[in-house]
């Protein structure tokens, strides 16, 4: 049967936990939110103030600076547990470890991911996008981010325990994240020129589905390994 996210059950207690730390340790949230936000705002001050310019570059500038600010905060999704020992329970829980990763993963999601997607058209009146872009980007967000969290969290339980582990985590997974870059781009273009952005929007739930299937086993891997 499906697993069950309903609070009461073992996997939303576990969304719920990991939504509380990282509220309770709210700078590395806010700092995401605010890395996301100064990343955008510097690219005016470096390119000039053309709203051509800027309304042309406005899909890459976002989308890169949501996959870097996305980055920041992946270090910490299993710091925390493999630093106090919570880790080693977690691989003995009997909930499969696959399904805790993904509870991980969708905190992770809710507390980075999701603040990006809500900020990011307030950017996008800055960098002067036309409003045809902004449906489609948020859209293309809600589908990407979520595939960064889940990618992004394979990386993180592949450099447990690694010294210097925030480079060695994006050195893993920025060129795992091109593919999402480049259709996430690529969709907001499409709709910023009046073209049909199905085809774009399809990729970026496929990246997604394909990420739910293949990435809790590659990071529960990682993780048993970690524990050891």
């Amino acid at each position: 049967s499906a697993p069950d996210p309903s609070p009461g059950s073992p996997l939303g207690a576990l969304i719920a936990r990991d939504i509380r730390l990282a509220l309770r340790q709210g700078a590395d949230s806010m700092m995401v939110i605010v890395f996301f936000v100064l990343v955008v705002v510097l690219f005016p001050l470096g390119v000039g103030p053309e709203p051509a310019i800027l309304g042309r570059i406005a899909a890459g500038v976002i989308w890169v600076a949501a996959l870097l600010a996305a980055t920041l905060s992946m270090d910490r999704l299993f710091q925390t547990d493999h630093e106090d020992g919570s880790l080693e329970l977690l691989v003995l829980s009997p909930l499969p470890l696959e399904l805790q990763f993904l509870a991980k993963a969708t905190a992770h999601w809710l507390t980075t991911g999701l603040p990006l997607i809500i900020v990011a058209p307030l950017l996008g009146l800055l960098l002067k996008m036309a409003p045809a872009g902004y449906p489609v980007m948020v859209l293309a967000l809600a589908l990407g981010t979520p595939s960064l969290s889940l990618i992004g969290g394979v990386g993180a339980a592949l450099s447990l325990g690694a010294r210097r582990s925030g480079g060695l985590l994006s050195l893993l997974v920025l060129p795992l994240f091109i593919p999402v870059l480049i259709f996430g781009v690529s969709a907001v273009d499409a709709g910023l020129t009046g073209s049909a952005a199905k085809a774009q929007l399809l990729i970026l739930g496929g990246l997604l589905l394909g990420a739910v299937a293949l990435a809790p086993w590659a990071a529960a891997a990682a993780l048993r390994q970690a524990a050891e």
